[in-house]
């Protein structure tokens, strides 16, 4: 496995210097602006990825308005009801993606978001305090106990929100193999331990947050 500073090496040299790979680097929140986030705002970010698996993400940008309204500006409390006629409505609700499925899983995950928060304090409270040197983890329980927050869609909401960590996109899968880290796109919990201990390690070498890391091994890739 080579070092940051190598792979570093390689993306300055594709993509205009280290300055310019490192400028591109999304911001990262603090816990503690994290855990100011409101639920409802994390909730958000959950449904839209939801909805823009397998379609125009163009296409929930134009009716995102609608769908805020429509789910009640994403409350939990008020999403965590919606069931019998409520959701016949929105299935019938031209504002909205009527897609059954997707609906109930926002639904299932602001049930599931009331839970955590009433143990935690706050949902925002779970996902600022998991520990950075196990972000593997984080995804792994987005995945399992939330509602179609497999794959990237808990990754991208986490970093559109400025949670620290790792995004699994086909560049990185790529670097990673490469480098030995995997031999497969990483979907067992034996590869994501894997994964996780290669960051950590570049992690300590560096000084630099998962995020920059993870934008690093994307950049290092050719398009």
């Amino acid at each position: 496995m080579r070092s940051l500073a190598e792979i570093l090496a390689i993306a300055a040299a594709r993509h205009g210097g280290a300055e310019a790979v490192l400028a591109a680097v999304p911001a990262v929140k603090s816990p503690a602006e994290l855990e100011q986030i409101p639920d409802a705002t994390w909730l958000a970010q959950f449904a839209r990825g939801i909805f823009q698996a397998g379609i125009s993400w163009q296409v929930v940008d134009n009716k995102w308005p609608g769908i805020t309204a429509a789910f009640h500006d994403f409350h939990p409390a008020r999403v965590a009801m919606i069931e019998g006629d409520a959701l016949d409505d929105l299935l019938m609700n031209p504002d909205v993606i009527r897609s059954g499925a997707k609906i109930t899983a926002i639904r299932d995950n602001a049930v599931w978001m009331g839970q955590v928060a009433a143990e935690q304090g706050s949902f925002a409270a779970r996902i600022a305090h998991w520990p950075v040197n196990d972000h593997a983890g984080l995804l792994t329980w987005l995945a399992k106990e939330g509602s179609r927050l497999g794959g990237n869609t808990g990754a991208y909401a986490l970093r559109a929100l400025g949670r620290e960590g790792f995004m699994l996109s086909a560049d990185v899968t790529e670097r990673l193999i490469v480098e030995g880290v995997i031999d497969a796109p990483a979907t067992s919990t034996r590869a994501l331990k894997s994964v996780q201990e290669a960051f950590n390690q570049w992690q300590a070498e560096s000084g630099l947050s998962l995020t920059a890391i993870s934008r690093i091994l994307a950049q290092s890739i050719d398009a």
